[in-house]
């Protein structure tokens, strides 16, 4: 009865043509097929073991008035989907409806989860009940492929609900806690706490502002968002420095780091003098832990309404989360925000 994994994550946009472009010309991904109902079309993208759903028309306008552009469906596949769907149910998920027989249950705002059976039929690229049909393979790609997988999705949540959440990810969906951070910037808080699937192929970052301190940008995100939703997806890359130039060629922007990051930086790398000041030409964060090294950066939201943002991340041994990049994100993301 528990996820599995993560299908696919679907998003709502009011301009699929543009949305599209980004992730084929600007991130690699590539156009696999092309689904179009009475109310909505879709187009399937897919990079590694990444799988985005972009879909615009009248059946998401409801979602875009309230959300603006962004991540409407994370679909999760389980073994048995009608069981999960129960579990979820009891656990206190809606049981949303859906015009393709397919199950969907609530998960945070306007986020839904389909419960998909563990594999697909033979021929077909997901089995959500959509028509797809193939499009003919491109002759060269726009932009090289470098995303290898989804590493995890970042949820942006309202001030005190987060140990709900993972309590009712856990409860719905079999998902255990991982970690755990607290970081405190000035006059502003933030908490998070990771939880992932029993398989360790689907991770979610839960994140909330600290309602008893000022509000940043977390709250600003919950303003314009209305309410929780994705705050951005990480890709999992094996070489970030050659991706996130490759990128910033393309037209994706990213988040400034502070050049007294890098300065600081010495101290936990040993002074690797070299490979600071190439991290610092790239603008990539670094963290180490136990296990290994983590390169890190986020991208500037490419969407109206200035939610919905990516990640690039390479893991060298790595198993957390950037612990002390969470810190550097929150003051570059801070500094973003009051300056644009």
């Amino acid at each position: 009865m528990a996820v599995q994994d993560i299908v696919y994550a679907e998003l709502f946009t009011s301009d699929k043509v543009a949305a599209v472009d980004y992730f084929v010309s600007a991130l690699g991904f590539s156009k696999v097929a092309d689904s179009v109902e009475t109310d909505r079309s879709s187009v399937l993208l897919r990079q590694g073991d990444v799988k985005l759903v972009v879909t615009s028309g009248r059946g998401v306008w409801r979602f875009l008035d309230e959300h603006g552009d962004g991540i409407a469906d994370i679909a999760f596949s389980c073994e048995d989907p009608a069981a999960a769907v129960e579990r979820a149910v009891a656990a206190g998920a809606a049981r949303l409806d859906s015009s393709r027989g397919t199950v969907v249950v609530s998960g945070f705002g306007g986020v839904a989860h389909t419960l998909l059976p563990a594999s697909a039929p033979p021929g077909e690229p997901l089995a959500d009940g959509r028509r797809w049909t193939p499009c003919p393979p491109l002759a060269k790609r726009a932009a090289p492929a470098r995303i290898r997988l989804l590493d995890h999705v970042a949820v942006c949540l309202a001030g005190g609900t987060l140990d709900w959440y993972a309590d009712y990810y856990r409860d719905a969906f079999g998902f255990s806690r991982y970690s755990s951070e607290y970081v405190a910037v000035g006059g502003q808080a933030m908490d998070s706490i990771v939880v992932r699937s029993a398989s360790g192929r689907a991770t979610f970052t839960l994140v909330a502002p600290d309602p008893a301190k000022e509000p940043g940008q977390l709250d600003t995100f919950l303003e314009h968002n209305s309410g929780p939703g994705v705050q951005h997806l990480a890709f999992l890359v094996d070489d970030i420095i050659a991706a996130v130039g490759e990128a910033r060629d393309r037209g994706v922007e990213f988040l400034n780091t502070p050049d007294t990051y890098y300065d600081l930086l010495a101290e936990r790398f040993d002074g690797d003098t070299d490979r600071i000041a190439e991290l610092r030409k790239a603008q990539v964060l670094a963290d180490r832990d136990e296990w290994g090294h983590l390169l890190q950066l986020f991208s500037r939201s490419p969407y109206e309404r200035n939610t919905l943002f990516f990640e690039l991340i390479q893991r060298q041994g790595s198993r957390g989360f950037g612990s002390a990049n969470i810190r550097a994100l929150y003051e570059a993301v801070e500094l973003d925000r009051l300056t644009s």
